[in-house]
């Protein structure tokens, strides 16, 4: 059979289906991945010294105006084709993503394994904040410490309750569908393995070969967008 026919397929027979995304979804929207040089004003710094805990406590109104600049960017953006297949199934869906394209495409409960942009919080009692202030992070309005961006730093566990959420979902389904991740990043990268070890299937969607290949059922080579309108029917 096919190997467009056959993941459609297992897709559309799954009980308990899984779609697991990576920055290469986002990036066929337009959104640079964490990889990716920086641009403009910020060129000059490195992305994974920027994505720390100190150098927030060094500098919160420079980490805190690179946050906003992505944010941005994220938002003068549309999601994708493969987005939109996404949003028309029934499924558990984790992303590794911290934009908002999956909900801007009709996604609901998006499990966000490494935080969000858009979902600030206090640096010290962890109290969710609202607004923004250009250039200086807002003070919280319950302990007036800095507001943070919400997203995991480097150095930083990710959130308990997304985790759980997903190893269980991933353990439970028969069928995952992981998408423009390179595997690379653990633990977020373990998901796939755990539905292959428990007995459910695999399918990859990515423009290029991984790490998680040998545990995938079925390979497809291209982006969200080329192949997940095949595949979701």
């Amino acid at each position: 059979m096919d190997p467009l026919d056959h993941a459609a397929e297992l897709i559309a027979g799954a009980q308990r289906l899984v779609v697991f995304t990576g920055a290469g979804m986002s990036a066929e929207s337009g959104v640079p991945t964490f990889r990716d040089a920086l641009t403009g004003l910020w060129e000059q710094y490195d992305a994974q010294e920027l994505a720390t805990p100190e150098a927030f406590e060094r500098d919160p109104a420079l980490v805190w105006g690179w946050y906003e600049w992505r944010r941005e960017l994220v938002e003068r953006v549309s999601p994708n084709a493969g987005h939109d297949a996404v949003a028309r199934l029934d499924c558990t869906l984790i992303t590794q993503n911290v934009d908002d394209l999956h909900e801007r495409a009709g996604s609901k409960n998006v499990v966000h394994l490494h935080g969000s942009l858009f979902a600030p919080r206090c640096s010290a009692c962890g109290r969710p904040a609202d607004g923004a202030l250009p250039g200086n992070p807002p003070a919280c309005a319950h302990c007036e410490f800095p507001v943070r961006p919400g997203v995991v730093w480097f150095g930083e566990a990710l959130p308990m309750s997304a985790l759980k959420t997903a190893v269980e979902s991933a353990a439970d389904a028969d069928v995952l569908v992981t998408v423009g991740t390179s595997g690379l990043v653990y633990p977020a990268a373990e998901i796939p393995h755990v539905t292959a070890k428990m007995g459910g299937t695999v399918i990859q969607v990515n423009p290029q070969a991984t790490p998680l290949d040998e545990a995938c059922a079925i390979n497809l080579r291209g982006t969200a967008g080329e192949v997940l309108p095949k595949i979701i029917r």
